[in-house]
This record gives structure tokens, C-alpha cells and sequence, in this order.
């Protein structure tokens, strides 16, 4: 039997998790020699009848199956299990690693660095807005932002990096067949349309179950460098994928809010705990720039140059070239630059917010803003 064949026994078998899947092939020396394993020596291990005729099955079951027709029907469809050259290395080192991967688009973005962001599907209109600068200012940069495709801030992560020129990899609940929530199928085509990627460890057909969830944002953390959680309420999800970066030795950063708002509270007591309290995009960057030289160092292969990777500022579009332009170096007030442009002032107060975030304006006292560089 193949080592795909094999693999997809174990991921699809009932009632066999990711750690016995390892512990399995850890004890026989490889997957297909684990389907050879004597149903005694299955059963000391811990498995199920049920279990132990499924891998032993003289003909491949329709689940099986299915992954198969699945992933040759399209060349953007893969299926990476542990040892094979796209699984991500970074994986490996987590608790429990996913046994198989089921990828929708570009595989190669796994092995790139990556930086995960999280946080509240409720999220204010300001901390979407800080999401999609963030999330697009170091896509541009080259790390590849990685998130649930959930609402608020996972889908305001996945439409910054898309707004840039960088990539973006969503890490779903639910088979690859499946898309939730549903008001995110046009997100979820439109990153694989433009050259991110759909990840998830459930087989086909698997719905969002509520043990789902944990169990995505283990691999979230997992895949990425550090993780940046933007507003979270005391009991968010985004908490336990912060957790887990902190076991599996990532950097966590948490974005500070009002004392206020409640989905500030779980950033507040992230930062108490040690996480870095992050202000601009730099603070990530500069943070995380000895990781990835080491990284890059280690002469792992990734879709980005290190010189796209650490680079400096990336490129501004027009519409904020042209208000750089027009700020000059002294103070100046919104209402001034409202008279000075062609925009108005929502659209200013968004474009203003982008470019502290990047570090190229400061905000000061009296509602002036000044340019940096």
C-alpha cells in the first residue's frame, strides 16, 4: 500500500485521533507498516474493532476513497501528511500534529513564515479597521498572515493580507468541502483565487463541531511564528489559540483597548501575563526579525526572499502617497487636510489610521497629525 493510502486510513479511521495516529507510526516505523501491525497488537495500543477493520480492510473504504477522488480532481487540491515535503516542519514540534492536512491552494505558503492573528467575532468598527492595516502593512512585508475565517477579526486578517501584495492562509472547523460560516464562501474563494490557501486537518464532509474549534486553533498557533491577538473578551476563543503559542514556544502580542470595552479585557490580561503589548506593526516586525533570520538561516524554503521577509516599508498606493504629500512634515488638523485633498473625513480618519500603523504618522495632541518619513 502507498504512503498516502496508508496515512488516509489513519486520518479517517473512527475513533483515532492525531496522537495515537503518531504513536502508531512512531511504534511500527511508518504508516503503511502500521496497517501490517497484528489486530492484537492494534488492540494493546488501544484501538477499537471498529477501528482495526477499517485499517485492515482487504479493499480501500469509501471514505478513502473520496479524499482520493478528492484531491486529484484538481491540481490546487492536496492532501500532506507527516513526513511528506509540504507538510510544515513547524507542525511537528506542536503536541499532537496533525495526522494529514487537507489544502486547498497554494501548499507552499505553510512552510513560509507566518503570523497568526485572532480575536473577537464581534469586533468594533476600530478594531477591524486596526485588523485590516495590520494584517495588510505586514503581508507586504512577507509574512504570510494566517487566521480562522471567522467573522470580525479573523475575516478583517484575511482581507488586509488580501488588500496587499503578501498571502494569507485561513486554517477552517470543517472539511475542505465545507466553508464556514457561509457568509465567508466568497473570502474562502477569493483567498484561493488569489494565492493563499484553505487548511484544515477534519476529513471531508466534517461539519463545525464545538471540539472543532480548540483543535483549529492549535494548528493556527502551530503554524505561525507569533500570534497577535486584536480585542478578545475574557471567555474568546482567541485566548485558547494564544495558550497554545505560549506552550508551543511562539511569541504572543496583544493589541491594548479601552479599560472600558470588554473585548479589551482578554488582551489586557494577555499583556499581564507576559504577552508583548503591540502599538504599530513595527513592534511585530522588530520583534520577530531574529526569528526569521534564523529561520531563513536554517535554509528552510519559503515563497519569499529574506529581503521580502525583513524588508522595510512597503509600497503605498496612490491615495496615500498623495496625502503624505499633501500633510508635508509640520502638524496638521484633519479638518486642513480635508481642505487640502480630495477626501473627506471618514475616508482621512481610515487612511490616517493605516499610515500610524506603519509607523510613517504620529498622532498628537490637538488632533494634529504629523509625518514621520
Amino acid at each position: 500500500m502507498d504512503e498516502l493510502s496508508a496515512w488516509l486510513r489513519l486520518w479517517l479511521a473512527p475513533n483515532l485521533g492525531a496522537a495515537t495516529s503518531a504513536r502508531l507510526v512512531s511504534t511500527a516505523g511508518s504508516a503503511p507498516a502500521v496497517l501490517r501491525m497484528r489486530p492484537n497488537q492494534l488492540r494493546e495500543c488501544g484501538l477499537s474493532d471498529e477501528a482495526i477493520a477499517f485499517l485492515q480492510a482487504e479493499q480501500s473504504p469509501a471514505s478513502v476513497a473520496q479524499a482520493r477522488d478528492w484531491v486529484e480532481a484538481e491540481s490546487a487540491r492536496h492532501l500532506i501528511y507527516r513526513g511528506h515535503p509540504d507538510y510544515p516542519p513547524q507542525l511537528e514540534d506542536i503536541a499532537r500534529p496533525p495526522a494529514v492536512l487537507a489544502v486547498l491552494g497554494d501548499v507552499s505558503l505553510l512552510r513560509d513564515p507566518q503570523l497568526a492573528m485572532v480575536g473577537s467575532r464581534s469586533a468594533s468598527r476600530q478594531g477591524a479597521e486596526s485588523a485590516r492595516a495590520f494584517a495588510k502593512h505586514l503581508a507586504a512585508q512577507g509574512l504570510v498572515m494566517t487566521s480562522g475565517l471567522a467573522l470580525g477579526i479573523d475575516g478583517a486578517c484575511h482581507e488586509g493580507a488580501l488588500a496587499s501584495t503578501g498571502s494569507t492562509v485561513a486554517v477552517m472547523a470543517t472539511g475542505a468541502d465545507r466553508v464556514y460560516p457561509a457568509k465567508h464562501r466568497d473570502l474562502a474563494h477569493r483567498i484561493v483565487a488569489e494565492g493563499g490557501a484553505l487548511v484544515t486537518e477534519f476529513p471531508l464532509g466534517s461539519t463545525p463541531q464545538k471540539s472543532h474549534f480548540p483543535q483549529r486553533n492549535r494548528v493556527i498557533a502551530g503554524l505561525s511564528t507569533g500570534v497577535l491577538v486584536v480585542e478578545a473578551t475574557l471567555r474568546s476563543g482567541s485566548l485558547i489559540t494564544a495558550r497554545f503559542a505560549q506552550e508551543q514556544g511562539r511569541e504572543v502580542f496583544a493589541m491594548p483597548g479601552s479599560i472600558h470595552q470588554p473585548t479589551a479585557k482578554g488582551c489586557h490580561a494577555l499583556i499581564k501575563q507576559g504577552a508583548k503589548l503591540v502599538e504599530s506593526a513595527e513592534d511585530i516586525l522588530e520583534e520577530l526579525a531574529p526569528q526569521l533570520r534564523a529561520r531563513l538561516a536554517e535554509g528552510v524554503e519559503t515563497s519569499v526572499s529574506a529581503s521580502e521577509a525583513l524588508s522595510a516599508d512597503p509600497p503605498l498606493d496612490s491615495d496615500h502617497e498623495a496625502l503624505l504629500q499633501a500633510m508635508g512634515f509640520d502638524p496638521v488638523t484633519l479638518d486642513a487636510l480635508v481642505q487640502q485633498t480630495d477626501f473627506d473625513a471618514s475616508e482621512l480618519a481610515s487612511m490616517l489610521l493605516i499610515l500610524e500603523l506603519e509607523g510613517r504618522v504620529s498622532a498628537e495632541p490637538g488632533g494634529r497629525y504629523q509625518r514621520l518619513k
